[in-house]
C-alpha cells in the first residue's frame, strides 16, 4: 500500500525519504481531496491485466510508453534527475504507473507544504492538471514506469511560478471546492 507523509525542510539528498519527526502520515483520503488518484495494479502482468485495460479504456488513456530511469538506461541521467526535481506543473494530468523499482512523487497541500508519496512496482497515481509536483528516485536509483496520456503525449513542464495558466486556476478552484 502507498504511503504519503508530510516532508521536513532538509536541503539534503532528494533521495532520502525526508520524514518529518515525528512522522506526519498523509491518508489516501486526504490526496484525493487534493485531486490525487492511487491505485493498486498488478504490475507483474501489466500486459494483459484487465483492470489496467479497463483503467485506459475509462479515462481515454489512448498512449502509452514505458520508461526506464537509470543512470545506464536514460540519457542525460544526471540533467534529467535534476528537471524532473524542479518544482512545476502540467496542463494535463500526469498519470504514471511504476512497473519496477521505486520513487517519490512530491506534491504541494492546499496551505503549499510538501507531501511525499512514496511509490513502489504496482503503483499507479494520477495528478491533476495544475497541481505543482515534482518527481526524484528514491535510494535504490531506479524505476521502471508507464507513463499514460489522453491523446498525443505532451511533455511540456511549466516550472513554478505557473499561477496564471487555466489549468492551474481550474486546479485552485477544485481545492476552493474541496474546503
Amino acid at each position: 500500500m502507498v504511503q504519503a507523509w508530510y516532508m521536513d525542510e532538509s536541503q539534503e539528498d532528494q533521495r532520502a525519504p525526508h520524514r518529518q519527526q515525528p512522522n506526519r502520515a498523509v491518508s489516501l483520503e486526504q490526496l484525493r481531496r487534493l485531486g490525487v488518484v492511487y491505485r493498486r495494479l498488478d504490475a507483474d502482468n501489466y500486459e494483459t491485466d484487465p483492470c489496467l485495460k479497463e483503467i485506459r479504456r475509462a479515462e481515454n488513456y489512448s498512449w502509452m510508453d514505458i520508461v526506464t530511469i537509470h543512470k545506464d538506461k536514460l540519457p542525460n541521467y544526471e540533467e534529467k534527475i535534476k528537471t524532473f526535481y524542479e518544482e512545476h506543473l502540467h496542463l494535463d494530468d500526469e498519470i504514471r504507473y511504476i512497473l519496477d523499482g521505486s520513487g517519490y512523487f512530491d506534491v504541494r497541500d492546499k496551505d503549499d507544504k510538501w507531501i511525499r508519496i512514496s511509490m513502489e512496482k504496482g503503483d499507479m497515481i494520477t495528478l491533476p492538471a495544475g497541481i505543482y509536483h515534482r518527481f526524484t528516485l528514491d535510494e535504490n536509483n531506479y524505476v521502471k514506469a508507464m507513463r499514460l496520456f489522453v491523446g498525443e503525449p505532451v511533455w511540456t513542464a511549466y516550472n513554478r511560478p505557473a499561477d496564471d495558466f487555466p489549468a492551474r486556476k481550474q486546479y485552485m478552484k477544485f481545492l476552493a471546492d474541496e474546503a
